[in-house]
């Protein structure tokens, strides 16, 4: 907490009032203690107990004109702190671009230097003129304007009337995130202006020859007129393995076939010949689910049930008719090098991975590893994400380091002390999974496999637990009809929310007290209260009914 946030209290016990109180500012005084400004001096006596929450409070922001903005702009969002000052250099060169159109109805002809140079020109008398006022809130480039500087707006000037589809669609991402921030009103938005620039995958000797970006008619020239010819044959020559269609395997396959990656390119890029193609790899074992349709764009719902790697390879033929791509549906593993062999990957170029699981990460990167293939990784969780390029005798592998376990809850916290609606959610998991798919694997190991019990004497730890369980299962709760279910739920019912709450109150019953004084309910240990079951309560009969 910081302050000036607002908070309000629950639970207080003793002096209550507090509980009611709208949320008030605080003003934080050290590491663990905060004021707030409330007259507690009418109030009852504070007994123990209570929780703060924090409230966000509703932020007006104001934007200026768009006349306003370009010269006085305020801080511009860093996407990249390894390249101070780029945003200010760039908000220059984009006024200088303008300029030019203004002037020529057009952007510069890619690697055209004298028309490069005079968007640099422009560019650089803005910086003058900039650094000369008197106005501290005016934006102004602070850095030297070396070679390194004017190279980047050169860069900007050659490739300003070039599209190219990784850029929209990180372009595309930025601006869907913007929309949902004004839809929802929850989240702050962008300030502005924010730019964005991978000056780092041009060429090295840049700007290319005009001849060599100049455009040839065909649905490439927007990368032609940044990286040339040459780049865009060997992108058309390309063998990609990608493992997994998923939602990042759709974007990397929709990227693919707009970028012409892997098909027979035209004459006029070949240099009057047809050069060679390569071939897109994909391989997922997974069908399509309905729950998918929301973020693998690729599929419809008339693809549900087909194969993922089958659907996706139709899709994006759909997009560009020229590509070429096979499609597995096998899982890359050991069992599988038969398929995914040394002839195999001898022919790949570049392994890109879409996987949902570590250990799938990591044998896949020692197969690179082994056969010295580049790899690009890629991963979300939730709002998180990493992206990870493996180039061989040049970075480390993904193996090569591991990230942190996640942070798991203790299992006394989930059975005893919940405190928080995850921890709840996570303890139905856990009893659902046991209920519902342990005990009848269990059962149905028991009664199919003749050494079932054999195995189970050489884990000591679970023996018991999983004898108890086949005991029940088999024995003593398995029910013969539905009314039996219905009485085996409604048990289920009375022992979860009622005799073991009731139980753990017996032990610790409340108003105990600790070894040093303090209460044993309070803090994250919060006194659960027994539940009676109510036939009228709508929540109680769900439980028993699913």
């Amino acid at each position: 907490l910081e302050t000036g946030a607002h908070v309000r209290f629950s639970e207080i016990q003793g002096m209550t009032e507090l509980n009611s109180t709208e949320p008030v500012p605080i003003t934080v005084k050290g590491p663990y203690t905060f004021e707030v400004p409330i007259d507690a001096s009418k109030f009852s006596a504070y007994t123990n107990g209570g929780y703060v929450h924090e409230v966000k409070q509703p932020k007006v922001m104001n934007f200026k004109p768009l006349s306003e903005a370009l010269t006085k702009p305020g801080d511009f969002l860093l996407t990249d702190f390894a390249k101070m000052g780029r945003s200010e250099l760039l908000h220059f060169g984009f006024q200088g671009l303008e300029a030019f159109r203004e002037k020529h109805g057009r952007y510069p002809a890619p690697g055209n230097i004298d028309e490069c140079s005079a968007v640099v020109s422009a560019a650089q008398k803005l910086i003058s003129e900039a650094s000369e006022s008197s106005d501290p809130d005016v934006v102004r480039f602070d850095e030297e304007m070396d070679d390194k500087a004017e190279a980047l707006l050169v860069a900007l000037a050659s490739g300003a009337s070039a599209e190219l589809a990784p850029m929209t669609a990180f372009l595309g991402g930025v601006v869907g995130q913007e929309v949902l921030k004004a839809c929802s009103a929850k989240f702050t938005p962008l300030q502005q202006f924010l730019y964005f620039d991978a000056a780092e995958c041009l060429p090295a000797e840049y700007p290319l020859p005009e001849e060599e970006c100049k455009p040839v008619g065909c649905r490439y020239d927007g990368q032609i007129a940044v990286f040339g010819k040459e780049f865009v044959r060997k992108l058309n020559a390309l063998s990609m393995f990608l493992v997994g269609a998923g939602a990042i395997g759709c974007e990397m396959l929709k990227n693919w076939a707009l970028m012409g990656v892997a098909v027979s390119p035209c004459a006029e890029i070949a240099g009057g010949e047809q050069g060679a193609a390569g071939v897109v790899h994909i391989t997922d074992m997974d069908k399509i689910e309905r729950s998918n349709l929301n973020r693998q764009f690729l599929f419809r719902s008339t693809d549900v049930g087909s194969s993922k790697s089958t659907a996706a390879a139709r899709a994006v033929q759909s997009m560009n008719p020229d590509i070429k791509v096979t499609a597995y549906e096998d899982k890359v593993a050991p069992e599988t090098e038969d398929i995914f062999g040394d002839d195999f990957m001898a022919a790949v170029d570049v392994v890109c991975t879409a996987l949902d699981n570590v250990e799938a990460r990591l044998y896949v990167d020692q197969r690179c590893l082994n056969y010295c293939k580049p790899m690009l990784e890629s991963g979300t969780l939730g709002t998180k994400g990493n992206t990870q390029v493996v180039v061989p005798h040049l970075t480390e592998n993904y193996g090569a380091s591991r990230d942190p376990p996640e942070k798991s809850v203790p299992v006394c916290t989930l059975k005893n002390f919940p405190y928080e609606i995850p921890h709840c959610v996570q303890w139905a998991r856990d009893w659902f999974e046991g209920a519902y798919t342990q005990l009848p694997l269990n059962a149905n190991q028991y009664i199919e496999n003749p050494h079932f019990l054999a195995r189970l004497d050489t884990q000591q730890n679970i023996k018991v637990e999983t004898l108890q369980g086949l005991k029940e299962s088999l024995i003593t709760e398995r029910p013969t009809c539905f009314e039996d279910c219905i009485r085996w739920a409604r048990l289920q019912f009375q022992d979860r929310f009622y005799n073991q709450i009731a139980q753990l109150l017996h032990n610790f019953p409340p108003g105990m007290v600790t070894s040093s004084g303090a209460q044993f309910w309070s803090g994250t240990k919060r006194q659960p209260t027994p539940l009676e079951f109510d036939v009228n309560d709508q929540t109680h009969l769900d439980f028993v009914i699913a």
